[in-house]
């Protein structure tokens, strides 16, 4: 049977949270827990620091129009891990960092002080309050209502209700930039592929309510400009809310062919265009789309050490083989601070199929950015990594990855997405309508 039709019946037999919370608990935002639900005060052995606002303005370095600056270059690492004292810092290591240590010769997590640097215009932390107390979840757990630009579930009470807040999360209103991605090979050759992209976030968007919203998250499209046997392909997608009610309308435009093609079906472990068949289509932004193949158990918060404050892999002042080496990306430019996370584990539900049987996220309570995946194969083992380095984008502000890595353990091979250190920054302020994101005008721009 199509795992499509099993994976709609399947959604038929799951329960239903209801996650609105009591207006006496909404009422814990903006005191003991930040506007968007995350503690705000630090850990006890002050390793964690309070949350104090994030970043509310640019640095003094920050020049509009140039790539970010680092608001910590001047600091130097506490201490650096390796396979040599792993066992020391295990406990506070994803499953993926520790093979990565324990089986690449010459990887290492460089641990800096950890800053709390998470921050949103203000309409996000009123949309949430606003979410708290109305935002629940549908359609057996694949779709939300009741909630329009912020969080929906600042105050989560289980692990798909952290999944949304992921999917859902602030990303800005509506942006146009050109990154690169590149499946790097095991002795470390790769090809560059550049996109310009632009997508408009119709979920985030200031005026928007849930009334409004419609099925709509966002639209987005991108179009290859290199290499030369890749350039001109371009690809364009309607994200839906409720995937189950309405896929997500997908088309893809292929150079040589000169044609639009609807695509049938873009979802779950179909492989996503242009990454060399590494990338999974759930896999992009670190986890996207309809949640009901899996079973989501919160297994709670903890202390981990994750990717964060990632300006040095931001900086212009790389080129992109510095970056990416054989076998992992260059660690000496990653920064990695103790912060909480949710732990979200989704497990593969009976009778479907997919090619991670089991992922656990790593989700940062600042932002609701997922920062790490471990994914395991069909025989239950280790065999994938994901990373996401997030910087603020303090200009908006808003956080989100500036890279993310998919290592692959069997072949290690890795995939990287956002390089953009040679490239204009994004751009924030790009204004843009639905109507530039339809077929139509997809077919227009092929025919020039």
């Amino acid at each position: 049977m199509n795992r499509y039709v099993v994976a709609l019946g399947s959604c038929l037999v799951m329960g239903v949270a209801v996650a609105a919370v009591p207006e006496d608990q909404a009422q814990r935002l903006g005191k003991d827990l930040t506007p968007l639900g995350a503690e705000k005060g630090g850990n006890s052995a002050g390793t964690i620091p309070p949350w104090a606002g994030g970043i509310l303005q640019p640095p003094a370095s920050y020049v509009e129009g140039k790539q970010h600056t680092d608001p910590f270059a001047q600091e130097q690492p506490l201490y650096e891990i390796s396979a040599e004292n792993l066992d020391t810092y295990s406990e506070l290591l994803s499953q993926g960092h520790q093979y990565l240590l324990a089986n690449y010769p010459g990887y290492k997590i460089k641990v800096f002080p950890s800053h709390r640097t998470a921050s949103s215009p203000d309409y996000i932390y009123q949309r949430t309050r606003e979410n708290a107390t109305r935002a629940e979840l549908i359609s057996r757990g694949n779709g939300v209502t009741g909630a329009a630009a912020g969080v929906p579930f600042p105050i989560p009470g289980d692990g798909l209700e952290v999944i949304w807040n992921h999917i859902l999360r602030y990303r800005g209103n509506s942006i146009r930039f050109t990154t690169n991605q590149a499946a790097v090979h095991r002795g470390g050759n790769y090809t560059l592929v550049r996109q310009a992209k632009e997508i408009l976030f119709e979920y985030g968007q200031p005026e928007m309510t849930p009334e409004e919203l419609g099925n709509k998250i966002f639209y987005y499209k991108y179009d290859v400009t290199s290499p030369a046997k890749l350039a001109g392909n371009a690809l364009l997608v309607h994200e839906t809310l409720d995937q189950i009610l309405s896929l997500r309308s997908a088309w893809r435009y292929t150079a040589g062919q000169r044609r639009v093609r609807r695509l049938p079906v873009l979802a779950y472990d179909d492989i996503s265009p242009d990454t060399d068949g590494m990338l999974t289509t759930d896999s992009v932004d670190m986890y996207n789309g309809a949640p009901n193949l899996y079973e989501w158990n919160l297994l709670g918060k903890r202390e981990m050490l994750v990717p964060y404050n990632s300006y040095a892999l931001h900086s212009d002042q790389l080129e992109y083989e510095q970056i990416l080496q054989p076998k992992m990306v260059n660690p000496e430019y990653g920064r990695y601070e103790l912060h909480r996370v949710w732990v979200v584990e989704g497990s593969l539900r009976d009778g479907l199929s997919h090619r991670y049987t089991k992922r656990r996220f790593y989700v940062d309570e600042d932002s609701w950015q997922i920062l790490m995946v471990d994914l395991y194969n069909e025989e239950g083992e280790l065999q994938y990594f994901q990373e996401g380095h997030p910087i603020n984008y303090y200009e908006v502000p808003v956080v989100a990855s500036t890279l993310e890595v998919l290592y692959n353990f069997d072949s290690e091979r890795y995939f990287v997405d956002g390089l953009d250190n040679q490239e204009s920054p994004y751009d924030f302020s790009f204004k843009t309508r639905s109507r530039n994101f339809s077929s139509s005008a997809m077919r227009r721009k092929g025919t020039k």
